[in-house]
């Protein structure tokens, strides 16, 4: 398993009714542990591998309810301008952004409205609660 996902020793609740969160994360071990926990805990989940892929998915999956996405990965928009993409496309949507290194950009979310961060490593519990409490407020 992936160093920068810690297991947790328990899932929250199901939802009655799942929302949908975008996952964007270009590490595919990453990225395929958090969407089957996520999935586990009852969300609709879409996979991407990149913005660009991720901006490509808006189109085919239906409403997406929450973003999930790494900071840095390839090509040629990271996930503050993912972020940035979603808050003029789609503002209502919260993006949710994580990593372990910030290119000194640590700051760049704070001005954008919807969007918090999460550092990794992370644990498994403490994405879906802060997921929850993003599709809460």
């Amino acid at each position: 398993m992936n160093a920068l996902i810690m297991a947790n020793e328990a899932k929250p609740a199901e939802q009655s009714t799942p929302h949908t969160v975008l996952v964007v994360e270009d590490e595919a071990m990453v990225r395929i542990t958090i969407t089957e926990y996520l999935r586990d805990c009852g969300y609709n989940v879409v996979e991407a591998c990149d913005a660009a892929e991720a901006i490509a998915a808006v189109d085919t999956a239906g409403p997406i309810d929450l973003v999930f996405s790494d900071v840095r990965m390839p090509g040629r928009m990271d996930g503050f301008g993912l972020a940035e993409w979603f808050l003029s496309h789609h503002p209502g949507v919260p993006v949710l952004l994580t990593s372990g290194y910030n290119g000194g950009r640590a700051f760049a979310a704070d001005g954008l409205p919807g969007v918090r961060l999460i550092d990794k490593p992370y644990s498994q519990i403490q994405v879906e609660q802060r997921i929850a409490r993003l599709l809460a407020g």
